[in-house]
């Protein structure tokens, strides 16, 4: 997530031009050559390749470029180099670089006064500096080491689960919901029996089903002649049936849920006309239907509805365009769930030979099962998989083309791919490691890959860039020590924000979120690693490559043709010692692009062009729907699409059918109790989102029933020992009151939902309803199997919110300890908001949730906001130009090829991800394209003019 060239850390070149002097120069030698004639404001006078004696005649003050990834800057003249080798053993571990006698202004001026904070920025330069001399005198070492431990740590992949089931709630719901404690609550006090009296909702936890929506070629489904399509579908489900590994088959009637001896029908509506097919379907009530006095509930199972005049509180069905057939099968016992999943595989397997066979006429059929979220879930895993090969051909061809010099001796296209392969080593030894510890691998664990691929190369083009710097007359540990220097606080800076953005996300209650976070977090440190010593120590064995060819070039020995193969094709330019290499992209920045940018009237669109981003981007946060739609797990070709399709076009009416549950002893035979308990329930039933018709409660129908038999409510032993009789004449009621030595411990009612199909109704009905059941005077709970994915639209924007605000913090941190002036964290933190509020209202505009899956990107975003805005802005603040419009050109100038490259090297590293059938996937390419867009206009375009109006 780092600047590809940014990352040389600016401060650390022009800290060295406003320090205080050292005392005594180092390694005095002959003064400079003096700069080339007519060169311009802007352009740089340095010291000579060797050094500057403390005789050496006063020029002026040189403002030393900063160092950036791609290619470090060039300058006009000569860029000093410390005489390691001076007064001691080629061998030895070198002293401290100190630093040289500052050249003098022909007219002096006061530097401003500042606030420095670069109490780490010199000692860690110092310490890369030992480094590198240590790389350069023993490459093998470095290089065989992490090579070795990449091997060993690879070995981890053993783990990597390949059949295990992911667990989607465990995985993608937040930890300690309080739907989870309701769940518990309800196991706990209330039982259930699916052999015997099965009622869905009166489950605790989601049971295994099959589910058939069918819905007709013509305005209705109440013809005779369709339902005997129905029936015929419904009749060729009931018959299948699948062998066991021993050879016993599993009928439907083996492991389907019961009502007494019977399997639970899977319409009602459709089990009365099989049964009397002479039946005038156009007689029917909705959503109940009184059928022989006793009511037929029919919400959730007929959608598409036109209704006619009311009969008492329901309505005739005229027309219905789709019906849904439910086939319950056993959950509660071990041995029944496992043949339940069998013949579930089964009914997957044969659903479309099915389809086939009975060739419908007047509908059309799609599927779900109770297994399918989870099995297409892991199906889509699969699909990423050649996306791999991909993303890393892209990035060694990206890497080639901006490595690729017509220097034929300082040609790095070797090392550039070498440092794909160090950042292939990292995600090896990352995942290794994690899988090793028994960190759980989550499928959206699959994204890390392409995002180290793309950030993971920033700083080997970093250390490239910094090594073509180095003289080549040089000594090889010098020039290591070099490069390792310049590039110390750079790639540190960054790897450390982007491990701390990633590390804040283990705060997340989301499980999912928290593993991915571990896992690429740690991986980035290994990249991190790998870049400093095996790909270090890459670069050294190919600097005396440089040696051998250059020597080569200036005498050749016909002996050796093969070497001028080696070293010169497919160009033959012999390199110029002394001369410069800047990149085609930094003159563009400087002479076209700045001077354009800083115009007035550029600005003025600038301004305007930000203001119309901001406003947008606000108004696109207010659109944002929150939460993960459990469709999305699939792939886009997967059958449970159309499927979930249908149902929110027809079904989207009627929600979950919710407890009410009294989570207290309570004297229900105390009229003054009922009147509050009562109260309680009227508040429920004002609710929008509650039909106040099809309320359910045991204890409306036992008062009746004791009034009926001329018994008293209000006496305590009439109340209780009446109790079992009442529960033989309606035993439905028999699993809503927990009895316990002859008293009520809990029971509940039942409220039916509706209008909730989109996730902000969910998340509101959800706060809504607790709130109501908090302000009771009766303890009360409210509770539906559906509430444990609904707390995740709760959870999902305090979760954010947390992990933004942490990590913009200690970003703030980092930044105020690493980088050497205050001002730059203020505008690092002013990008951050920006870029942030930004991607989320831009989500909106391109169909992506707030989930935990675009969570994890927005974490993402805070890294590369600070990446792109913290270098631009210091180079800004540390100018010497006196003009704001120079300052804004000089810190393009140096820094704006880098912003551009990083930004494109990640774009590439995730762009084949955009292929990608599933959402989880597309999501993560769809934020970073965002992010890497916003960032770059920030740090090219937006900061640049702003820094211009201060």
């Amino acid at each position: 997530m780092s600047l590809s060239s940014s990352k040389v850390a600016p401060w650390a070149e022009i800290e060295t031009q406003v320090g205080p002097e050292p005392e005594e120069p180092v390694n005095p030698e002959p003064p400079p050559e003096p700069a080339k004639e007519g060169q311009s404001e802007g352009k740089f006078t340095e010291r000579s390749e060797i050094g500057i004696g403390p005789d050496s005649p006063e020029l002026p003050r040189p403002q030393r470029p900063l160092l950036d990834a791609s290619k470090l800057l060039a300058h006009e003249g000569r860029e000093s180099q410390p005489n390691w080798a001076s007064g001691q053993s080629a061998e030895r571990l070198p002293p401290l670089r100190q630093e040289s006698k500052q050249l003098q202004p022909q007219q002096p001026s006061s530097p401003p006064t500042r606030c420095h904070t670069n109490c780490l920025e010199k000692p860690l330069s110092r310490a890369f500096q030992r480094l590198g001399w240590c790389v350069g005198s023993h490459p093998w070492v470095f290089l065989l080491v992490p090579i070795l431990l990449t091997a060993a740590l690879g070995m981890g992949f053993i783990y990597l689960p390949k059949e295990e089931e992911e667990n989607l709630e465990e995985q993608y719901t937040p930890i300690g919901s309080p739907a989870k404690a309701e769940r518990r609550f309800v196991q706990a006090h209330f039982t259930t029996n699916d052999s015997y009296r099965f009622s869905s909702t009166r489950s605790s936890s989601e049971t295994n089903f099959a589910s058939i929506l069918v819905v007709s070629n013509t305005e209705t489904l109440l013809e005779s002649e369709i339902f005997e399509e129905v029936s015929k579908l419904d009749q060729a489900v009931q018959t299948l049936s699948v062998r066991k590994e021993n050879g016993a088959p599993i009928h439907y009637r083996e492991v389907c849920a019961k009502y007494r001896t019977f399997c639970v029908p899977s319409n009602p509506l459709l089990y009365v006309w099989q049964r009397n097919k002479s039946l005038d379907l156009k007689t029917f009530t909705f959503p109940m239907h009184n059928f022989k006095n006793h009511f037929i509930y029919l919400a959730g199972f007929f959608g598409g509805n036109t209704l006619g005049d009311a009969v008492g509180q329901n309505h005739l069905l005229l027309e219905t365009k789709a019906m849904r057939l439910l086939y319950y099968l056993k959950t509660e016992v071990k041995e029944d769930r496992e043949q339940s999943k069998e013949w579930l595989v089964h009914f997957l397997d044969e659903f479309y030979n099915l389809k086939e066979k009975l060739a419908f006429k007047n509908i059309q059929v799609v599927h779900f099962t109770s297994l399918s979220r989870q099995l297409e879930f892991e199906a889509t895993s699969m699909t990423v998989v050649p996306l791999f090969h991909l993303a890393y051909l892209l990035i060694i061809i990206f890497a080639i083309i901006s490595c690729y010099r017509f220097d034929c001796v300082r040609n790095k296209m070797w090392v550039a791919i070498f440092g794909v392969v160090s950042a292939a080593f990292a995600v090896m030894s990352g995942f290794g490691l994690m899988l090793y510890i028994g960190v759980p691998f989550v499928i959206i664990v699959a994204n890390s890959p392409f995002l180290i691929l793309g950030v993971g190369v920033d700083d080997m083009f970093i250390m490239i860039s910094a090594w073509q710097k180095t003289s080549l007359m040089d000594s090889i540990k010098e020039r290591m020590a070099s490069v390792y220097g310049k590039v110390a606080v750079s790639i540190t800076i960054t790897t450390i924000t982007n491990v701390l953005a990633f590390y804040t996300g283990i705060m997340s209650s989301f499980r999912s979120v928290q593993y991915f976070c571990i896992y690429t977090g740690t991986t980035l440190l290994f990249c991190y690693f790998y870049n400093i010593t095996c790909f270090g120590a890459f670069m050294a064995l190919d600097g005396k490559k440089e040696i051998l060819c250059l020597r080569w070039l200036k005498k050749p020995d016909q002996k050796y043709s093969s070497l001028k193969k080696a070293c010169c094709l497919p160009f033959s330019s012999v390199p110029d010692e002394q001369g410069t290499d800047i990149h085609p992209m930094n003159l563009f920045f400087r002479d076209y692009f700045g001077p354009v940018l800083t115009r007035t009237m550029s600005k003025f669109f600038v301004v305007v062009i930000y203001i119309l981003y901001i406003i947008s981007s606000i108004y696109g946060c207010f659109q944002v729907q929150e939460g993960l739609d459990l469709r999305n797990l699939a792939s886009d070709d997967s059958y449970i699409t159309p499927y979930f399709n249908v149902e929110e076009d027809y079904f989207s009416d009627y929600g979950p059918r919710v407890m009410i549950i009294i989570t207290e002893s309570i004297n229900y035979w105390d009229e003054d109790v009922r009147e509050k308990l009562e109260k309680c329930i009227e508040n429920f039933k004002e609710n929008d989102y509650v039909d106040r018709n099809l309320t359910e409660f045991w204890l409306h129908t036992y008062i009746d029933y004791m009034k009926r038999n001329g018994q008293e409510p209000n006496d305590k032993d009439t109340f209780m020992n009446s109790m079992s009789q009442f529960l033989r004449k309606f035993p439905v009621f028999t699993y809503d009151i927990n009895i316990t030595s002859n008293e009520i411990i809990s029971s509940r009612a039942f409220i039916q939902t509706m209008g909730v199909s989109s996730s902000t109704n969910k998340k509101i009905m959800l706060l809504q309803l607790r709130e109501t059941a908090e302000k009771c005077e009766i303890p009360l709970m409210v509770y539906n199997q559906a509430f444990i994915y609904f707390d995740q639209y709760a959870a999902i924007i305090e979760n954010t919110v947390r992990n933004i605000m942490v990590a913009s913090t200690a970003m703030f941190i980092v930044s105020l300890l690493l980088i050497p002036h205050p001002m730059c964290s203020l505008w690092v933190t002013f990008a951050i908001a920006s870029v942030i509020v930004g991607v989320t209202g831009f989500m909106a505009f391109w169909n992506v949730n707030l989930d935990s899956i675009s969570m994890i990107n927005l974490v993402i975003c805070i890294g590369f906001s600070f990446d792109f805005s913290a270098h631009i802005s210091y180079a800004f603040v540390s100018s010497t130009k006196t003009s704001v419009n120079q300052k804004s050109i000089e810190a393009l100038y140096l820094l704006g090829y880098p912003v551009l490259q990083s930004a494109i090297s990640t774009i590439i590293g995730v762009c084949v991800l955009a292929t990608a059938k599933a959402y989880i996937f597309r999501t993560f390419f769809k934020i970073m394209f965002l992010v890497m867009v916003f960032g770059a206009a920030h740090g090219l375009i937006f900061i640049p003019v702003f820094l211009t109006f201060f």
